[in-house]
């Protein structure tokens, strides 16, 4: 088995284990006692996001392209390899190794898994500055407070990055060539790389000038997936009777999955449960935060696993996943 394939099978380990432990003999009890009904909801809601980004991806594509049932095959298995890859990297590949078998170049499916990336840090800045708006007016713990600047300025800090890469990517291209060529890579190889990165700028540029009506549609699409997605922790806390307002536990998940992304293990599996405890704990209790913990992660991490996997074996095929899980020997 791949070193690849283990360090996910031990991340999803450790991640069962935090809330299993910290839980202790009471975990049991709630999670008996929360509603199946509910549950059922938030595996609706799932469902239904992923129909939302088939959507997304239909538009970008060109509403012809591709059928809802292929777009979503597309995207659960897309999801799958971002949840089952450390950071998420084997998202973009998989997107564009599924999209190149219907016609799609390898730069077009890559610029259209940064248009999505964009459109995400775009609602989640929006969602932060209502947040910010929400707490003027009433009033937030300290901490709360606190880690709600530090998200904005990331974020912020971010999108500027974004946004000077992208004026000043000629510059950019120059330096890369003349860094390469000190490294000692050959003319031709720097010459395909530029070509590359060329085709992905063009393509790029040519997602971005859809007409308005339809990037605002992708955002409205993108918007309403992550206001699902982000409700399902406040079911899950609502379910076990420890209701905090949407505003707190939407920071709270942009917190731990910010953790969990930077950790570097798949799907933030470990240390977005970690964080979690930490912002959880103090406002409902081990018991409850360690059961709405396993809730949420069950239905927004391991559903994922499950459903994705057989889609991803069955539309990209054991080569792929072989070599997304593949870890270079030293």
């Amino acid at each position: 088995m791949s070193r690849g394939l283990w360090l996910l099978l031990c991340a999803l380990l450790a991640a069962a284990l935090i809330p299993l432990l910290l839980g202790g003999g009471e975990l049991w009890q709630r999670l008996r006692a929360f509603p199946p009904g509910l549950l059922l909801i938030m595996l609706g809601m799932i469902v239904l996001c992923w129909n939302l980004n088939a959507l997304r991806l239909r538009l970008l594509l060109g509403w012809r392209r591709l059928g809802q049932g292929r777009a979503l095959g597309v995207v659960m298995a897309t999801e799958f390899a971002i949840c089952a890859t450390p950071a998420g990297a084997g998202g973009p590949l998989t997107l564009m190794a599924l999209l190149m078998r219907h016609g799609v170049r390898p730069a077009q499916g890559t610029a259209i898994y940064a248009v999505e990336q964009l459109g995400d840090l775009l609602v989640f800045a929006c969602a932060l500055v209502g947040i910010l708006l929400f707490g003027l007016f009433n009033a937030l713990s300290s901490r709360l407070d606190w880690m709600l600047g530090v998200s904005l300025v990331l974020l912020g800090g971010g999108l500027a990055l974004i946004g000077l890469a992208a004026w000043y990517h000629r510059v950019l291209l120059r330096f890369s060539g003349y860094m390469l060529a000190r490294l000692g890579v050959s003319w031709r190889r720097r010459l395909r790389w530029g070509r590359r990165v060329l085709g992905f700028r063009n393509a790029l540029r040519d997602s971005l000038h859809l007409p308005r009506r339809i990037l605002f549609a992708v955002f409205l699409l993108t918007l309403a997936h992550w206001l699902l997605r982000y409700s399902v922790l406040y079911l899950t806390l609502r379910g076990l009777g420890s209701a905090l307002p949407w505003a707190w536990t939407f920071l709270i998940q942009v917190l731990a999955l910010g953790a969990g992304q930077l950790s570097l293990l798949p799907g933030g599996a470990g240390s977005a449960e970690l964080a979690s405890v930490a912002l959880l704990t103090p406002m409902v209790g081990k018991s409850s935060a360690a059961a709405a913990i396993l809730i949420w992660r069950a239905v927004t991490y391991y559903f994922y696993l499950i459903a994705g996997a057989p889609l991803f074996l069955h539309l990209a095929g054991r080569p792929l996943l072989r070599r997304l899980v593949r870890f270079r020997q030293p």
